[in-house]
């Protein structure tokens, strides 16, 4: 039976927040659960979202307390400060239509100076045309493009997630939310266009590798997204992201640090929320290509699914660190003397009860410590034959005992 603790504040929520990217880890079904086991033992704190991956979390709760979110991937960072962002709207009455001006005059610069690189998709074409379009726009990597500034997307990834059509436009709306680099803006142009990005993918939900067409049935399959476009995607996402947000006066923080490094940032006493992953599958390996939009860095990229070469690896996806790695979770939480709501799964590298031992062990008497759990399907975002699996969704609880 779970501890009873009197609090003197209760979070409220949004409990439909817009969805931006496909992500494997999303707690969206699980708010109503998370907001009110939070509410067990919220006292007015601070919240601390560890590792906010899609952001959703941050999104419900950043118009009620002050967030510190937190994610070691930087396109986390841009997703939670839209959602999370100080807007005043009618500063930027035509702003769709800006960026997509802006946007434009980059694609038709490089039809201009690179008249030959059209590849035309129909229904039905012959299997061996299609394969073969698909691999000229594969070999654009090796092209330099050296009259063009701006060209990541089209050398690094066309005809892989996305055609050289969709990469061209991907690289022309990055670049127009440069112009608005210093505003809350730059945020949501780049959210909605990784929802876009998503949409249009011919991927199974994640990036961690792109289908090839085998047979007809396939490459049809395959066509269908590639004759998608980014555009109507990006406007959709856009004016619902405006419809979302607005005025918002907390002073929240974003960072992406290492978990650890996080937990000294923050105030004391402050309600973290961990989510860490809970198998070996490292986050890094199915969102690379949007690491790679925010820094836009022109990465080193290998083997087929196009990986950045400096992805990183979490020590909770490690069978050698994973226990290494929550001991210096709840390490700390008790250097912070904070609180903590730690999600975990019935599927996850090491146990609840090898979890909760460790917590008490590092947390030490001066913490309450508890767990409870709730039935949840989680996606498999297409790793697997099944498309989502039965699980069970543990938070573990702990509180420190005032004394």
């Amino acid at each position: 039976m779970s501890p009873i603790f009197t609090v003197d504040k209760v979070l409220n929520y949004k409990l439909k927040v817009p969805h931006i990217i496909k992500y494997m880890g999303s707690k969206s079904s699980l708010l109503k659960y998370l907001v009110d086991s939070f509410n067990e033992i919220y006292e007015g704190e601070d919240i601390c979202d560890l590792f906010s991956g899609s952001s959703v979390l941050s999104g419900s709760l950043g118009n009620e307390v002050t967030m510190h979110v937190n994610d070691i991937q930087s396109y986390s960072a841009v997703l939670a400060k839209t959602y999370l962002g100080n807007y005043c709207w009618a500063d930027y009455p035509n702003i769709i239509e800006e960026v997509i001006q802006i946007a434009q005059k980059h694609l038709e610069k490089v039809h201009v100076l690179y008249p030959k690189l059209k590849f035309e998709y129909h229904h039905n074409m012959p299997l061996k045309e299609f394969n073969d379009l698909e691999q000229q726009q594969q070999e654009l990597i090796y092209s330099d493009f050296i009259d063009i500034e701006h060209h990541l997307f089209i050398k690094k990834y066309s005809g892989t997630y996305w055609s050289f059509e969709q990469c061209l436009w991907i690289d022309a709306i990055r670049i127009a939310a440069e112009e608005y680099s210093k505003t809350p803006v730059y945020n949501t142009i780049l959210s909605s266009l990784m929802f876009a990005m998503a949409y249009n993918a011919q991927s199974t939900g994640h990036y961690a590798q792109y289908r090839k067409a085998n047979n007809p049935n396939s490459m049809n399959d395959i066509i269908i997204y590639r004759k998608k476009e980014i555009i109507p995607y990006f406007e959709k996402k856009f004016k619902e992201l405006i419809e979302f947000t607005g005025q918002n006066q907390f002073e929240h923080t974003f960072n992406s640090l290492d978990y650890r490094e996080c937990l000294e940032f923050i105030p004391e006493g402050t309600l973290v929320y961990a989510d860490p992953p809970y198998n070996f599958v490292h986050y890094s390996r199915f969102y690379h290509a949007l690491e790679t939009l925010i820094r836009y860095d022109y990465p080193d990229v290998l083997f087929k699914g196009r990986y950045r070469t400096d992805r990183h690896q979490s020590p909770f996806c490690k069978s050698s660190e994973v226990v290494g790695a929550f001991e210096e979770l709840f390490q700390g939480i008790k250097n912070k003397k904070a609180k903590l709501v730690l999600s975990y799964s019935n599927s996850g590298m090491i146990s609840l009860e090898e979890i909760l031992e460790l917590a008490k062990t590092t947390l030490g008497n001066n913490y309450e410590v508890y767990s409870k759990g709730i039935d949840y399907k989680h996606s498999t975002m297409g790793r697997v034959d099944d498309k989502s699996r039965e699980v069970k969704e543990y938070l573990v609880m702990a509180k420190p005992i005032n004394k």
